[in-house]
C-alpha cells in the first residue's frame, strides 16, 4: 500500500497483502498472502492507519483513509447481518469486521478528532469516493456507479449556534470509558401527558402569568418548605435553617426550584447541597463568566468530596471525568452539544433573569440542554437562581418556568397541568387565579429576603467573591509574581551563602525570610525599577476592575441600591463607563471634588431611587459617611489592613440598618490577592482576641505587606507553584 500521505493522482492507491508485508511484520503475525476479499484488505489498512496515527500530526490523506475504512466496515457489516449464507461463516467474518473496528477506535483514541469522520452526517469528499471505489476494486468488489452531479451544489449552511462546537479532549475519553447510558424507563414514564378535561381548549399561560398580578397577597412568592433538619457539612461549615429547608425539600423529593432568595442568603450552598441530598452528579452549572471560579470554589467548602471543573474557551483544560461542571453563558454555544448527552442528572443556571428572553441564543442553548437532560433521566434536579424579585415583571419567568419543564411554548406540563385540573376551575371562574398562582409558586419557588430571615444570619459579614483573570493581563501578572518570586529566592540563597556563623536551620529560615522581605519592601518603597509587590497588587485591581464593576451590576439589578468602593481613580473610571454603558445611574464621591459636589452626589444616592450605585474612593468616602440606604458593598480592591476595610463597611452597617449587610469582596484567584486576603482576615481574627473586640487591630499595613512577600518566598522555596 502507499505510505500515508503519499498521492498518485491525487489519491492514495491501497495494495494488498500479496503485494507487500504489513507494517511491523517482523514482530508480530505476517498477513497471509492467500487471504482474498475485501476484509484482508480493511484489516491491513486499518493497521497502516494506526501506525501513521502514532507519528502525528495525522495526515489528510491519512484522514481520508480512516473514513475509508470505516465507512467500507459499516457497509460489509450491514450486508453480512442482512444477507444468508452459512452461519459459521458469516459468524467468522463478523468476528474480523469487529477486530477492526477495535482497531479504528484504538486509533481515534490517539487522535480524538478522527471520531468526526464517524458521525453518521460527516462528509465524505469527492477523494475520499474515489478512493473508496479503489479500495472496493482491490478487495474483489465492484463499486457502485457514482450519479453524474446535477449541478454545482448550493453551499450548505449549518445550523445556527453550531458553527463554532467543540467536544474537548477529556469529555471523549469519559465518552469511549462510559459508550453507554443506562437506559432510565422512569424518564420516559415521566414524559406521560396528563389527562386534560376541563381545560381542554383553554389558552392557560397568559392566565398563569396574570395570576402573579390579580392574585397577589403582597408577601413573597414561596413553596410550603418542610422544617430543617440536620445536613451533613463540612467540618467548620453549617447551614442556616432557612438555606436547611430547601435541602430537605430536595432530600424528600422536590426536584424544580426555582430559588429566588436576595443575594447574600446563600443560594449557591443551597444548590449544592441539595444537589447532594438529591444525588444529582454529575451536576452541569451554567453561570456568569464573574462567578465562575466562586462556584469551582464554593463547590470545595460545602461539598468536598465532589470534583469540581470548569470551561474556559475551547474546553481543552476540562476533566471529563467531574462531578461538577460549571460553564458560562458566554461561551455556551460551543459547548451545548457534548452537554446535552453527558448524563448529567441535575442542573443548575445561576443569575437565570439572564436568559428571560426566549428568542436569544443562551436562552436557546439552556432550555434545549434542559430538554435532553429530562429527556434521558428521570426526574433529575433543575434549579433555577436569581436575587430578581418575582413581582416585577412575571412574564420574564417564562424562560425559567420552560427551562424547569413547568410549561412549553403553548401550555403547562405535567404537574403544572395536573395541578391546574385538579383545582376543578377554569379562568372564567373567580377563584382560577388564586389556585393557580399557588399551583406554580407549589412547583418550586422559593423566596426569602434578608430581612425575612434576619435572625438566621449575622448582622455583617465579609463575602469572597474569587475571580478568575483571563488572558494576556493574568498572564502577565501571573508572570510578575513569578518573576518578584524568582528575585526574593535569589537574595534568600545569596544571604545564605554569605553566612559567617555555622548557624544550622531545618526547613526555611524565617527569620532570614523576613530580613529579606523587609529589605524588598525598603526597595520598592523607594520606587526602584521593575515589577515590586506595590505594583503587582495596582495591577490586579485594575484587572479586576470589569469583573468587580459587572458583580455591582448584577447586585443593583437584583436588590436595588449597592455602594461600590475602590482604592485608585482608573478602577473608578472603569466601574463608571462599566455602569453608563448598562444605563445604570450612579453617583461617585472621590477626593477631588467640592464639598458642594460631594454633598450633591451622597443626596442623589440616598434619596433618588433611580440612582442604583455610588462609586466611592475608599481613602475619600472610608469615614464620615452614612450610605446604610444600602446593604450591599462591593471591595473591588482590597485594604492594606482590615480597620480600613471595616471603615468602608461601616458606612452601610450603622444604627438604623434595619437589614444584614453583605460586603461583597472581589479577589482575584492564584495570585497574591488572596494571600493578602487571607492575612487581613488572619490579623483581624488575632486582633479581636487580644483586643477583646476593638475596631483598631493593632497592625499594620506593612505587616501585611511583609507577610505577603515572606509567604510568597516561602511557597518558592519549598517548591509550591507560585501564583
Amino acid at each position: 500500500m502507499a505510505r500515508a500521505g503519499q498521492r498518485r493522482s491525487g489519491r492514495a492507491r491501497p495494495e494488498t497483502g500479496a503485494q507487500r508485508r504489513e507494517p511491523g511484520a517482523g514482530r508480530g503475525r505476517a498477513q497471509r498472502p492467500t487471504e482474498k476479499g475485501i476484509l484482508p484488505v480493511l484489516a491491513a489498512l486499518a493497521r497502516e492507519v494506526d501506525g501513521a496515527v502514532q507519528r502525528p500530526p495525522t495526515r489528510a490523506a491519512v484522514r481520508t483513509q480512516f473514513q475509508v475504512v470505516a465507512l467500507l466496515v459499516r457497509e460489509e457489516r450491514t450486508k453480512l447481518m442482512a444477507g444468508g449464507g452459512p452461519n459459521d461463516r458469516r459468524a467468522r467474518d463478523l468476528k474480523r469486521l469487529d477486530e477492526v473496528a477495535t482497531q479504528l477506535a484504538r486509533t481515534a483514541a490517539r487522535d480524538t478528532s478522527l471520531l468526526e469522520l464517524l458521525a453518521e452526517d460527516a462528509r465524505v469528499s469527492d477523494a475520499a469516493r474515489a478512493y473508496k471505489a479503489t479500495v472496493m476494486r482491490a478487495g474483489g468488489l465492484e463499486p457502485p456507479e457514482e450519479p453524474e452531479p446535477a449541478g454545482p451544489a448550493a453551499p450548505t449552511t449549518p445550523a445556527p449556534g453550531t458553527e463554532k462546537r467543540v467536544v474537548p479532549r477529556s469529555v471523549i475519553s469519559r465518552q469511549l470509558a462510559n459508550p453507554f447510558l443506562a437506559p432510565d424507563f422512569e424518564a420516559a414514564a415521566q414524559r406521560v401527558t396528563p389527562k386534560v378535561r376541563r381545560l381542554a381548549g383553554w389558552e392557560l399561560l397568559d392566565p398563569l402569568f396574570r395570576s402573579f398580578e390579580e392574585a397577589a397577597t403582597g408577601a413573597p412568592a414561596c413553596m410550603p418548605l418542610p422544617e430543617p433538619r440536620p445536613v451533613p457539612t463540612p467540618a467548620g461549615r453549617e447551614l442556616m435553617p432557612h438555606q436547611a429547608r430547601v435541602v430537605a425539600a430536595a432530600a424528600r423529593g422536590h426536584r424544580t426550584f426555582l430559588l429566588a432568595d436576595e443575594p447574600g442568603l446563600g443560594k449557591t450552598a443551597q444548590a449544592l447541597l441539595a444537589a447532594q441530598a438529591a444525588d444529582a452528579f454529575p451536576l452541569l452549572v451554567v453561570v456568569p463568566n464573574v462567578v465562575k471560579t466562586n462556584w469551582a470554589h464554593e463547590v470545595g467548602l460545602w461539598t468536598p468530596l465532589r470534583r469540581p471543573t470548569v470551561v474556559h474557551g475551547d474546553g481543552d483544560q476540562v476533566d471529563g471525568f467531574a462531578d461538577v461542571v460549571i460553564v458560562n453563558y458566554e461561551i455556551l454555544d460551543r459547548h451545548a452539544g457534548w452537554l446535552g448527552d453527558h448524563g448529567f442528572r441535575g442542573m443548575v443556571v445561576d443569575e437565570a433573569h439572564f436568559i428571560k428572553n426566549t428568542g436569544s441564543q443562551r436562552s436557546r442553548h439552556v432550555l434545549g440542554i434542559s430538554a435532553r437532560i429530562r429527556e434521558r433521566t428521570a426526574r433529575p434536579l433543575l434549579m433555577a437562581l436569581t436575587g430578581t424579585p418575582l413581582i416585577n415583571d412575571i412574564e420574564d419567568f417564562r424562560a425559567i418556568w420552560q427551562y424547569l419543564g413547568w410549561i412549553d411554548q403553548e401550555k403547562p406540563l405535567g404537574s403544572l397541568m395536573a395541578a391546574l385540573e385538579d383545582t376543578g376551575l377554569t379562568p372564567a371562574d373567580r377563584g382560577f387565579y388564586s389556585a393557580a398562582r399557588t399551583a406554580v409558586i407549589d412547583m418550586g419557588i422559593v423566596r426569602r429576603r434578608k430581612i425575612d430571615v434576619v435572625a438566621d444570619i449575622p448582622a455583617r459579614r465579609v463575602a469572597d467573591l474569587p475571580v478568575e483573570l483571563d488572558g494576556a493581563v493574568g498572564r502577565s501578572i501571573r508572570a510578575a509574581e513569578a518573576a518578584l518570586a524568582e528575585r526574593l529566592v535569589s537574595r534568600y540563597r545569596a544571604a545564605l551563602e554569605a553566612r559567617r556563623d555555622d548557624t544550622a536551620v531545618d526547613g526555611i529560615d524565617l527569620d532570614l525570610a523576613r530580613r529579606v522581605a523587609a529589605a524588598e519592601l525598603k526597595d520598592a518603597s523607594s520606587k526602584a525599577g521593575g515589577e515590586n509587590v506595590f505594583t503587582m497588587v495596582r495591577r490586579i485591581g485594575q484587572a479586576k476592575a470589569g469583573l468587580a464593576a459587572d458583580y455591582a451590576a448584577q447586585l443593583a439589578r437584583n436588590v436595588g441600591k449597592v455602594v461600590f468602593f475602590a482604592k485608585h481613580v482608573d478602577v473608578m473610571d472603569t466601574a463608571e463607563q462599566t455602569f453608563a454603558e448598562r444605563g445604570i445611574r450612579y453617583a461617585s464621591i472621590r477626593g477631588d471634588q467640592t464639598p458642594r459636589a460631594r454633598a450633591k452626589n451622597i443626596a442623589a444616592f440616598t434619596e433618588d431611587p433611580e440612582v442604583a450605585i455610588v462609586v466611592c474612593s475608599l481613602t475619600a468616602a472610608g469615614v464620615g459617611l452614612n450610605l446604610q440606604v444600602a446593604s450591599n458593598l462591593v471591595l473591588a480592591e482590597l485594604s492594606w489592613t482590615h480597620a480600613e476595610q471595616t471603615q468602608a463597611i461601616d458606612r452601610i452597617h450603622r444604627i438604623g440598618q434595619d437589614e444584614p449587610v453583605t460586603a461583597w469582596r472581589i479577589v482575584a484567584a492564584q495570585t497574591i490577592d488572596s494571600r493578602i486576603a487571607e492575612l487581613i482576615d488572619a490579623k483581624s481574627g488575632l486582633a479581636a482576641r487580644a483586643l477583646d473586640g476593638a475596631e483598631d487591630d493593632g497592625s499594620s499595613s506593612t505587616d501585611v505587606q511583609l507577610d505577603a512577600l515572606v509567604g510568597l518566598l516561602s511557597d518558592a522555596l519549598t517548591g509550591e507553584v507560585v501564583g
